[in-house]
C-alpha cells in the first residue's frame, strides 16, 4: 500500500509525540502548513510539509545550539 499524502491532525501528533491542542496551535500559528477539506473543514497536513516542518526545526535547534556554544566561548 502507497504512504499517505495527507495526515491528519492526530497522525501529526503522533508522528511528533505531541498533543492535539499543540498539533492545533503549530497548524493556526502558520508554521506547518494545512489544509481544511470536506464540509467540516478537517484540518489535512501533507506528509513532505511535515517532514519539511521536521527538518526545519532540526535547523533551527542546531543553529541554536551554536549559538549557545558561542556565548560560552566568548564568556570565558
Amino acid at each position: 500500500m502507497a504512504e499517505k499524502r495527507f495526515l491528519t491532525l492526530a497522525d501529526v501528533g503522533e508522528v511528533l509525540n505531541i498533543s492535539s491542542s499543540q498539533t492545533y496551535a503549530i497548524v493556526r500559528s502558520g508554521e506547518l502548513p494545512a489544509i481544511q477539506v470536506g464540509g467540516r473543514g478537517q484540518w489535512r497536513v501533507e506528509a513532505s510539509k511535515l517532514e519539511e516542518y521536521i527538518s526545519d526545526a532540526y535547523e533551527r535547534a542546531a543553529a541554536s545550539i551554536r549559538e549557545l556554544n558561542s556565548q560560552e566561548g566568548d564568556e570565558k
